[in-house]
């Protein structure tokens, strides 16, 4: 738990809480930056990042053994950007105190909310996208004021020291700090009195950070993940289908919160649908993913082992697996896309987040079926629909929960920063993106100003006075004294 003593300990745990105590201590000095503090602030953010992008983007491929530089750049760096030019451009219409309408009762005065920084704010960053996960979210806290403790993973420990830097260079730690590697038990940062709490990661893990932010009444944003179905309908072109998806499964070697993890296809298009994506896969990466700059690795030869045992257990329970590409057995971390068809539930793969490069094909003969498959799971993170029947596509969207929809794509719901992104149920809890997210890492204030003469005394007491008695009328009506 949080421990205010010894704070000039050079211990990882005691210069966390320094940090805490110097960012708390900064805040209360200055508990309200005015925007163009925030502007300079998420300034100094994007052009510390587009002078790093390149080496940021070697780090993260020495990370992860092998990722492409295009895909960091993209998903990473671009995406980063993108999120601090639409905070940057809608900045002072989020500040302005948002006026709301008074009661009837009291009419006249003035009714505004006020959006307040919190505080400091923790982030808590996955080794899956070290970037974006981990700046988009301090984007939006230094958008609305606050100051951010950042929590990187023990997995990406050449991001982290290029990220330190980077961020030192702009930032003193009373505003921005991170920690990285070094912080073994991570509930030591979730034990601090942060304000709020932003953490993107595995259900699992998310209600670990639930119940130990609890005890300081921390709230939390989580971001966790989720069985995203993929649903082809009849009447959409398989083999577009097929790549688009493909695309969603390979790209990061599918480790990506909104991945499709699995694909419904209808039943006498299964065997076409399971050619058209081989044959996708191949176009876009070759017969031979090992050495292919344009495919990233599994992260880690832990996550590899996972995924060879997820494999293992549906080959074991009699599913056919198709590998997209040379199957000669030397592929290392750099694994193509393994489809998996005949899966049956009890596999592990089906009650599995996969977060890998394997995409079970479930075969359904009617839309209903599709939807029953997707809501006797936990409500994913992400779901996409491939269909050009505006009916059908209502019925599937009515029908299910998700936190997302991308309609005839993957994925690209997340990279439009003017909507909101984030679960449901099991899949997460809140948002940081838009002004959704503005909002979220903010504190609503409202405001209530009397006018000079306005009489709120006639509601004071005694009460039951003619004037009471003819406003409760007005607004109650008559009780039923037949219920007496």
């Amino acid at each position: 738990m949080y421990d205010r003593h010894d704070r000039h300990s050079t211990t990882p745990a005691c210069r966390l809480a320094s940090l805490f105590d110097r960012q708390r201590a900064a805040f209360a000095a200055h508990p309200y930056p005015g925007i163009a503090e925030r502007r300079h602030h998420l300034l100094a953010l994007k052009r510390q990042l587009l002078r790093y992008q390149d080496v940021l983007a070697t780090a993260m491929s020495r990370d992860f053994g092998s990722r492409s530089p295009a895909e960091s750049k993209m998903l990473d760096i671009l995406g980063t950007t993108l999120e601090i030019n639409h905070a940057l451009s809608r900045l002072r219409r989020w500040m302005k105190p948002c006026r709301r309408s008074t009661e009837l009762l009291f009419l006249t005065n003035s009714l505004r909310v006020h959006y307040q920084p919190k505080g400091v704010v923790g982030v808590i960053t996955p080794w899956n996208f070290p970037l974006y996960l981990s700046l988009g979210p301090l984007a939006m806290a230094l958008a609305a004021g606050n100051r951010v403790m950042i929590k990187m993973p023990e997995a990406t420990p050449h991001t982290n020291a290029v990220l330190q830097e980077m961020l030192a260079a702009a930032f003193d730690e009373s505003q921005v700090a991170m920690v990285g590697e070094e912080l073994l038990d991570p509930n030591e940062f979730t034990s601090l009195p942060l304000d709020h709490i932003v953490f993107t990661g595995s259900p699992a893990v998310g209600r670990t950070v639930m119940r130990t932010a609890a005890a300081n009444l921390t709230p939390v944003t989580l971001e966790l993940g989720g069985k995203s179905p993929a649903v082809v309908m009849r009447d959409y072109p398989l083999a577009d289908a097929a790549a688009r998806i493909t695309h969603g499964k390979a790209t990061n070697c599918g480790q990506i919160c909104v991945s499709p993890d699995y694909a419904l296809v209808p039943r006498e298009r299964v065997e076409a649908f399971v050619g058209a994506a081989r044959d996708a896969f191949v176009s876009m990466f070759g017969s031979r993913t090992a050495g292919n700059d344009d495919y990233t690795s599994v992260a880690s030869e832990r996550q590899h082992a996972r995924i060879l045992s997820l494999l293992e257990d549906a080959r074991a329970r009699g599913a056919r697996i198709t590998v997209c590409g040379d199957d000669d057995g030397d592929r290392g971390r750099q694994m193509p896309m393994h489809i998996v068809t005949g899966v049956r539930p009890d596999m592990r793969l089906m009650s599995e987040e996969i977060f890998g490069p394997i995409l079970p094909v479930v075969a359904y003969d009617h839309l209903d079926e599709a939807i029953d498959h997707i809501n006797a799971g936990p409500r994913p993170l992400a779901l996409y629909c491939f269909s050009h029947d505006p009916q059908a596509r209502q019925r599937l969207l009515q029908r299910t929960h998700s936190g997302g929809v991308t309609i005839n794509d993957w994925g690209w719901h997340v990279m439009n920063h003017d909507a909101p992104f984030g679960g449901i149920g099991n899949s997460g809890m809140g948002t940081y993106r838009g002004v959704e997210g503005f909002r979220e890492l903010s504190h609503a204030r409202t405001v209530f100003k009397r006018h000079r003469f306005f009489p709120t005394q006639l509601f004071h007491p005694p009460y039951g006075t003619r004037v009471q008695r003819l406003l409760m009328r007005a607004f109650l009506g008559k009780a039923d004294t037949t219920l007496d």
